[in-house]
């Protein structure tokens, strides 16, 4: 989930500055540029992890400020496809399911990944799933806000917004993304996909129960998930 991203900048040193050693100016004006930004093919930056290398400090005409290249690598958060990761559903709409991490909100589930079958309940504003039972009849599990929800990392989307001049030092791993427009028309910078269409999936409570039972050393019955009986 957390990757370390050998990045190359040239940092600016403001003359205020110039009291300070400069490993520190640099550590303090790396964070302050990256720390919580998106890096267009890069991920989401968190903290910086330690200087490679610094080159010359020069000072540019009219400038008072001192220039330094430097080489870095900073902890990046940018999930593995396939990865499975636990999570909170932030909200449900025609879209799909919203889900946070904390930190980071910008997690889809689109309504063909979602179990099947799974209808929106426009009253609730909620995913249902439709599972079926013995009878022929079904149980309604509801995907309400707050729940704990595991899911598979499928995709992302990336829009171009980095800070101006920063940029990857080597030849990393990188996926190209498309334009995306959230409803107000603002881009998304980072955008992660994701998949519960698989046994185990979803939502924590719904398999409470079979998980319950194998630490006990018992045999559930194969893939059947608890009833969510607050919405029954």
């Amino acid at each position: 989930m957390f990757v370390l991203s050998e990045l190359k900048d040239t940092v600016r040193i403001a003359p205020e500055l110039f009291e300070l050693k400069l490993p520190e100016a640099i550590k303090d004006e790396i964070n302050r540029k990256l720390a919580n930004k998106v890096l267009y093919n890069v991920g989401l930056c968190i903290a910086l992890q330690n200087i490679v290398s610094l080159g010359d400090s020069i000072i540019l005409p009219g400038d008072g400020a001192s220039h330094t290249e430097v080489i870095f690598r900073y902890i990046v958060f940018r999930p593995i496809i396939g990865e499975v990761i636990t999570g909170k559903i932030r909200s449900c709409s025609r879209e799909g399911v919203h889900i946070t991490l904390g930190f980071f909100d910008d997690i889809l589930i689109p309504p063909a990944v979602l179990q099947h079958p799974s209808r929106f309940e426009e009253t609730e504003q909620a995913w249902v799933w439709e599972y079926p039972v013995e009878d022929g009849g079904k149980h309604d599990l509801f995907m309400d806000i707050g729940e704990n929800i595991k899911f598979r990392v499928t995709g992302e989307i990336f829009e171009e917004a980095s800070p101006v001049g920063c940029k990857q030092s080597g030849d990393k791993s990188s996926h190209s993304g498309n334009s995306l427009a959230t409803a107000d028309g603002s881009k998304t910078p980072y955008r992660i996909l994701g998949a519960i269409n698989e046994s185990g999936l979803g939502l924590l409570s719904w398999w409470a129960q079979e998980n319950a039972a194998a630490e006990d050393g018992e045999d559930p019955d194969d893939d059947v998930p608890d009833e969510d009986t607050d919405n029954l």
